[in-house]
C-alpha cells in the first residue's frame, strides 16, 4: 500500500446527520443557517475550528460552485490553505478558478473532463490532473507523494464521503452538530451513497470510537472519532 496523507472527515451537520438543508443546490446550511433563529447564534464556532484545522481541505467542484466561486467579483483575501477538488462536468467556470487561486494556496483539481477549463490557465498555485475514473487511492497518493500533504480534511458531498468510507479511507471523524432537524429522505447526508445489501458486507462499515465530546455555545455539540475498522 502506497502512503497516502491521514485523513479527517470534517463536516457541519443537523442532529439527523444532514449537511444539507435540502435537496436542491439552492439551499445550503453555509447561507441558510446564518438566517435561522436558534441556529445562527453558535454557527460561528464551526467556521473557527475550521480555521484552526487542516491546512488541506479535500472537496468538489460542484460545492464550490454552490459557494458562488464563479460568480465572485471581490478580491478574496488570501488563505494558507489549499484545496484538493473532484470536478468532472466542471462546475468550476473559468471566472471560479481565477478566484480559487487568488484565494487559496493551492488549487488541485483532477478531473476526467479533458476540456476542463484549468488546463487552459496559466496560474503557479493551479495543479491539473486528468484521471479517467475516479480513483480516490491514487488522488491520495499524488497528494502525498507530489504535494506533501501529511493530513486533510475530507469535506466533499455526502456520495464522495460514502466512498471514502467503502475504500477505507477515513481516518478520524470531527463533526459539529448544530442544532436543528432537517429530515427528507433526499436531502444529502453526512455518508451517502450504495447501501450494504448482505451481511458479508459488515466489514465495509466504520467502526468509531470517541475521543472527545465538546459541548459548544448556544446548544451546539461537537464529536470527535477515530475509525477503528
Amino acid at each position: 500500500m502506497m502512503p497516502r496523507p491521514i485523513t479527517t472527515l470534517f463536516m457541519l451537520m443537523s442532529v439527523d446527520g444532514k449537511i444539507s438543508t435540502g435537496n436542491s443546490d439552492a439551499l445550503d446550511v453555509d447561507q441558510d443557517f446564518p438566517k435561522m433563529d436558534g441556529v445562527k447564534e453558535g454557527l460561528y464556532q464551526y467556521y473557527e475550528i475550521e480555521a484552526c484545522s487542516e491546512l488541506y481541505s479535500f472537496n468538489t467542484g460542484r460545492v464550490m460552485q454552490k459557494i458562488g466561486v464563479n460568480t465572485h467579483e471581490d478580491e478574496p483575501k488570501s488563505m494558507p490553505v489549499s484545496f484538493i477538488l473532484i470536478d468532472n462536468k466542471p462546475h468550476i467556470n473559468e471566472n471560479g478558478i481565477l478566484y480559487l487561486c487568488k484565494w487559496l494556496k493551492q488549487v488541485i483539481i483532477f478531473t476526467n473532463n479533458k476540456n476542463h477549463p484549468g488546463f487552459y490557465i496559466q496560474e503557479d498555485n493551479l495543479f491539473m490532473h486528468y484521471q479517467e475514473k475516479v480513483n480516490l487511492h491514487q488522488i491520495l497518493e499524488i497528494a502525498k507523494k507530489e504535494y506533501s500533504v501529511e493530513r486533510m480534511m475530507i469535506q466533499s458531498g455526502g456520495n464522495l464521503n460514502g466512498l471514502f468510507l467503502r475504500e477505507k479511507l477515513i481516518d478520524y471523524v470531527d463533526v459539529v452538530m448544530a442544532p436543528i432537524l432537517i429530515g427528507g429522505k433526499d436531502t444529502s447526508s453526512l455518508i451517502d451513497g450504495d447501501s450494504i445489501i448482505e451481511k458479508s458486507q459488515l466489514n465495509e462499515l466504520g467502526v468509531l470510537q470517541l475521543e472527545h465530546c465538546d459541548v459548544l455555545k448556544d446548544s451546539y455539540i461537537r464529536l470527535r472519532y477515530k475509525v477503528i475498522k
